[in-house]
C-alpha cells in the first residue's frame, strides 16, 4: 500500500518528471540518494527550477517578471498555511500540493525557500558585480538552500553541517558561473567581479575575440582558487552524514572539483567553450568516492 494518497502521489511524481527533464552537472533526487528523500528533494528542486525560468527565460520585462515571481512565493505561502493534498491536483497545482506537504510534513524552513525566490529576483535586474562579497551574497541566497533543505529532508539540524554545506554549495555555484562564462556574456551577464576583473586589468571590450585575453585568464584563476577554497571547506559535510547520503554527497563534491579543474586546464576557451562532465568521468568518480579518504580528490 502507499504511503500518501494517489492525489499525492501523482504531485511527487510530476515534480521528479520536471527534475529528470532538466540537464543539470550534478543529478537531482539520484538513485544514489535514499528512497524515502527523493520525491523531497525532487519537489525542492521542481519549485526552484519554475522560479528560476521565470526569472531567466520568462516573456516581459523585469517588472513582470518581478511579479511573477512575488506570485510564485505568496502561492507558495498559501499552499503551505491551507493546501489540501487529499484533494485531486490540477497539472498547475501538483508542484505546490509536493512541496507543501514536503514543507509541513519534514518541518522545512519556509524562509530557505523564500531566500531561493529572492535571488532569482535579483537575476532580473543584475547582471554585473561589484565585489566578491555581492557575488557570495547571491550565491548565500541561490545555492546554499538548497543544501540546507537536503540536509534537513534527511533528518539533520546540525549548525557544522549547515556551514560546511554552505561552503560546498557555493562552491558548485562559482563552478556553475565560471563554466558557463562564455555562455553568460553572450547574454550580457557576468559574474567575475570588478573587484578581481579591474585588479587583473581585464575588460569587457577585450571579450569580443576568439580566445580568452589573458588579463581575463588571470582574472578566472583568481575566482577559481577562490573557489577551490571553498570546495575544501565544504568537504565535512560528506563526511558527517550517514548511510547513501554519504556516497551522493562526495560524487556532487568530485563532480564540481572535476568541472572547476577542467575550467582552470580550459580557460582559454571559455569564451565558446562549455567544460562539462563526460561519460568517461563516471568510473574516476566512483573510485575516487569510494577511496575517499586514501587518495587525494
Amino acid at each position: 500500500m502507499s504511503r500518501w494518497s494517489e492525489p499525492l502521489e501523482s504531485a511527487y511524481r510530476a515534480c521528479e518528471a520536471l527534475a529528470r527533464s532538466h540537464y543539470e552537472n550534478f543529478p537531482v533526487a539520484s538513485r544514489l540518494l535514499p528512497a524515502s528523500m527523493r520525491p523531497h528533494v525532487a519537489a525542492v528542486y521542481a519549485f526552484a527550477r519554475v522560479a528560476d525560468d521565470m526569472a531567466d527565460e520568462g516573456a516581459g520585462g523585469p517588472a513582470e517578471r518581478q511579479a511573477r515571481l512575488r506570485a510564485w512565493k505568496e502561492r507558495l505561502h498559501e499552499a503551505v498555511a491551507g493546501g489540501d493534498e487529499r484533494r485531486k491536483p490540477s497539472s498547475d497545482d501538483r508542484l505546490f500540493v509536493a512541496i507543501a506537504h514536503s514543507i509541513r510534513s519534514l518541518d522545512l524552513p519556509i524562509s530557505l525557500f523564500d531566500d531561493l525566490v529572492s535571488a532569482f529576483d535579483q537575476d532580473t535586474t543584475t547582471t554585473r558585480y561589484r565585489s566578491w562579497r555581492d557575488v557570495l551574497d547571491y550565491c548565500r541566497r541561490s545555492a546554499n538552500p538548497i543544501g540546507r533543505l537536503v540536509l534537513r529532508i534527511a533528518g539533520y539540524r546540525d549548525e557544522a553541517l549547515d556551514r560546511s554545506s554552505d561552503a560546498l554549495c557555493t562552491a558548485l555555484q562559482l563552478t556553475n558561473f565560471w563554466q558557463d562564462f562564455g555562455r553568460d556574456w553572450r547574454a550580457d551577464r557576468l559574474y567575475v567581479p570588478r573587484d578581481i576583473s579591474d585588479a587583473c586589468g581585464a575588460r569587457e571590450a577585450d571579450l569580443a575575440g576568439d580566445a580568452l585575453p589573458s588579463e581575463w585568464a588571470r582574472a578566472i584563476d583568481a575566482c577559481v582558487d577562490r573557489t577551490a577554497v571553498l570546495f575544501a571547506e565544504g568537504r565535512p559535510v560528506c563526511d558527517g552524514v550517514r548511510g547513501r547520503l554519504k556516497l551522493e554527497l562526495r560524487m556532487t563534491w568530485l563532480g564540481g572539483r572535476r568541472i572547476l579543474e577542467r575550467v582552470h586546464a580550459g580557460r582559454a576557451e571559455l569564451v565558446h567553450s562549455r567544460p562539462t562532465l563526460r561519460a568517461g568521468d563516471l568510473p574516476i568518480l566512483l573510485w575516487r568516492a569510494a577511496s575517499w579518504g586514501r587518495v587525494a580528490a
